[in-house]
């Protein structure tokens, strides 16, 4: 696998929300939230009640992780592609404009300087969109299929694997009553029990009448200034017109095409490097809040030099990352990585020194 490929994947603010997430025991039936005091649990469960919501909005991301400032480049060149575009998303604020009707249709648009990049779902069709780039990507999905994942998770996203964290490891506050966005919801703040995790807390706003999550905010341990925040700043109930969930690429743009409605969940890939290791599982130990993710050899292989690109996503992982035993590991206000020499890479809300000693 390029390493241009496999740095987004270690590093990417998905692995921020994924970093709250636990084994699942949450038991409570997905009921409409019931009453001017409802426990937590159903403020919880009423989160499954949306996923056939209808809505249109405008969400707000903020991320404070602590990751050193970069140059962007040296000699008059700057990092380009994949890595630059994961550490804009880490360091930056951003908004996007969300489009939702029901499970099988929605668009997410990420504005940058610029620029634009779309996700379009209608059914079992699934377009991305690079305005920088000018690329397209057509995505022919299986049947019962979630979207693709960009590089920016919504409210819904970090909630939901929020929730899977409810294990005995956590205290589970008594809602209270905010606004988001002009709507009445209950928030209910997560907090781990553990003293070995970095996650401080994390705060889930739902929408009251539909269950629907409008902000996720996580703070780091001892801290009281959000690490990570996605929220809606602004957000209409209601069918989105329907040309939304219509694409068509732009004259003159590259397009590519994958068809994945005759595979399964998991499958493993031809023609690209590393395509046996992305269907491998990875192994998990710990529990909890202190839950490691172990991908398997091959992961990050690191043991050849390419050019271009990849010498560039080289040169920021070795800024990002420290020299440790056995490898190498970046450690955030939230969640470490660590990039073993023998091409493992090991993940989780923990510091670095837990990483290394699952890793023996």
């Amino acid at each position: 696998m390029k390493k241009s490929a496999w740095l987004p994947a270690v590093i990417a603010p998905v692995v921020v929300a994924g970093a709250v997430a636990a084994p699942v025991i949450a038991n409570a039936a997905a009921d409409p939230i019931a009453g001017k005091d409802p426990s937590a649990a159903a403020v919880l469960a009423s989160v499954a009640s949306s996923r056939d919501a209808q809505y249109s909005g405008q969400l707000a991301q903020t991320s404070d992780l602590g990751l050193p400032e970069l140059p962007s480049g040296s000699g008059g060149s700057s990092l380009e592609g994949d890595a630059s575009d994961v550490l804009d998303l880490l360091t930056a604020s951003h908004t996007a404009r969300v489009y939702v009707d029901g499970a099988d249709r929605q668009r997410f648009q990420l504005t940058q300087q610029l620029a634009e990049q779309d996700v379009v779902r209608n059914g079992s069709d699934v377009w991305t969109w690079d305005s920088k780039e000018r690329k397209a990507v057509h995505v022919t999905l299986p049947a019962g299929s979630d979207v693709p994942q960009t590089g920016t998770t919504t409210p819904a996203d970090a909630a939901e694997r929020a929730i899977a964290a409810i294990t005995p490891s956590t205290r589970v506050s008594d809602p209270t009553a905010v606004r988001v966005a002009g709507h009445a919801a209950w928030q209910v703040t997560l907090t781990p029990r553990s003293s070995d995790t970095l996650v401080g807390t994390v705060r889930l706003a739902v929408d009251q009448q539909t269950g629907l999550p409008l902000r996720v905010t996580v703070t780091a341990a001892g801290q009281e200034d959000p690490a990570f925040q996605v929220g809606f700043t602004s957000l209409d109930y209601g069918a989105p017109a329907a040309r939304l969930f219509d694409f068509t690429p732009p004259s003159g743009a590259d397009v590519s095409t994958q068809d994945l409605s005759e595979r399964g969940g998991h499958h493993g890939g031809t023609g690209h490097d590393g395509a046996a290791h992305r269907g491998a599982e990875p192994s998990v130990t710990g529990s909890g809040w202190d839950t490691v993710v172990e991908f398997p050899a091959g992961t990050a292989d690191r043991s050849t030099a390419d050019t271009g690109t990849d010498t560039d996503a080289t040169a920021l992982l070795d800024q990002l990352t420290k020299s440790v035993d056995g490898g190498r590991a970046v450690q955030t206000s939230l969640v470490s990585v660590y990039l073993t020499d023998d091409g493992r890479v090991l993940a989780g809300a923990v510091p670095v020194s837990s990483l290394v000693a699952a890793a023996k």
